[in-house]
C-alpha cells in the first residue's frame, strides 16, 4: 500500500485527491490546505485527515505527495518535501523561475528524491496518438489553447499557466530541443499577460506555433501537425484524432480517417505512472529537467526570444 498526501486543495488538488482515493493500493494519509472549508470537504467526501500546517502533514509516514499550490509557493513547499525525503509530483510549472526550478532539481538529485512535474497533457491519449503518427516526416506543429479568464489564477500569466503545457508538448511531440523561440503577447484584462503567440524552431527543423489566451469565451485545445505525407488534427478535450492525406490528384481531394483513441482520464494515468516509478525506483515519466527546460524557454520568451 503506497501512502500519499495532497498539498493544496484548489481545483487541481481536488482532482489529485479524488483520483488517489479511487486508486487500488493507495492510501491517502492526509491533505493540507489553509482553507478549513476545503479540509472539511475532503473529510466529508473521502474521510481523510486534514492539516493547515505543512509541517504536521509531513510528519506522517508518506511515500509520495502531490503539490498543487500557487506557482509562487512551489519552491518553498517543494524544498520542504525534498528535505523530508518524500517523492513529489509538482504541478506545472515546476517553479516561478528557472533559478528556483534548478535548485529544486539539484536538491532532489542530491537527496535521491523522485521529482516529477505535472505536465498532464503528455498523458492525453490524443497526444500519444499524434506523437505516434508524426514519428516520421513531421514539418510543423500548431497548438491552440484558449479559453475564458480563470479567476483561480492570480499569480502568473497565460504563458506560464497555459503556454507551459504546449512548450512541453513541442519538445515531446517533435522529439527535439528548441533551437530558437520568439513571441508577442499582451495584457488586456488580467494583471499579467493574457494573450500570446509563440513561434519556435526545433533543432531537428520542425516549426512550432502556439496560440494561447484567456480572452476566448469557450475553451479550445487543438493540435494540427503537418507532415510530408499527411496532416493530423487533434481535439484534446474530446480526445479525437483525424488524419488527412495523402492528396488524391484524380479525385482532387484528401482521404480522411477518424482514428480510434482509447479515451481515459489523464490525471489517473499521470498519478498511476508517478506512483509506479516511485514504487519501482525508476525515473519518473516527466523529470525535473523536463520542467526546468520549459521554465528556461518561458524566460527566454520574456527576455525577447532568440537562440535557445
Amino acid at each position: 500500500m503506497q501512502k500519499v498526501g495532497v498539498i493544496g486543495l484548489g481545483s487541481m488538488g481536488k482532482i489529485h485527491l479524488r483520483n488517489y482515493c479511487e486508486m487500488p493500493g493507495v492510501q491517502v494519509m492526509g491533505v493540507m490546505d489553509l482553507a478549513q472549508a476545503n479540509l472539511d470537504e475532503a473529510k466529508e467526501r473521502f474521510g481523510v485527515p486534514g492539516f493547515t500546517s505543512l509541517d504536521e502533514l509531513l510528519k506522517l509516514e508518506l511515500d509520495a505527495v502531490s503539490i498543487s499550490v500557487p506557482t509562487m509557493l512551489h519552491f518553498e513547499v517543494g524544498m520542504k518535501v525534498i528535505e523530508r525525503g518524500i517523492a513529489l509530483l509538482l504541478e506545472k510549472p515546476l517553479a516561478a523561475t528557472a533559478a528556483q526550478g534548478r535548485e529544486l532539481v539539484e536538491a532532489a538529485k542530491a537527496k535521491g528524491v523522485p521529482l516529477m512535474v505535472g505536465h498532464i497533457e503528455r498523458f492525453n491519449p490524443a497526444i500519444q496518438k499524434v506523437k505516434e503518427l508524426v514519428a516520421e516526416g513531421l514539418v510543423s506543429i500548431e497548438i491552440e489553447r484558449v479559453g475564458p479568464f480563470p479567476a483561480r489564477i492570480q499569480d502568473v500569466g497565460v504563458i506560464r499557466d497555459l503556454g507551459s503545457h504546449d512548450i512541453d508538448l513541442l519538445r515531446y511531440i517533435s522529439g527535439s530541443e528548441f533551437e530558437s523561440v520568439n513571441a508577442v503577447y499582451s495584457t488586456t484584462l488580467a494583471p499579467h499577460e493574457d494573450s500570446a503567440f509563440i513561434g519556435a524552431r526545433m533543432k531537428n527543423g520542425v516549426l512550432g506555433h502556439i496560440k494561447t489566451n484567456w480572452l476566448t469565451p469557450a475553451r479550445s485545445r487543438k493540435i494540427r501537425a503537418a507532415c510530408k505525407d499527411r496532416f493530423i488534427e487533434a481535439d484534446l478535450i474530446a480526445q479525437q484524432v483525424r488524419e488527412y492525406g495523402p492528396f488524391d490528384a484524380a479525385a482532387k481531394t484528401y482521404t480522411v480517417k477518424e482514428l480510434p483513441v482509447m479515451q481515459r482520464e489523464q490525471m489517473r494515468e499521470e498519478l498511476t505512472q508517478f506512483l509506479a516509478a516511485v514504487r519501482e525506483k525508476r525515473p519518473t515519466p516527466i523529470s525535473g529537467e523536463d520542467g526546468l527546460e520549459v521554465l528556461r524557454i518561458i524566460e527566454l520568451v520574456f527576455a525577447g526570444g532568440g537562440k535557445a
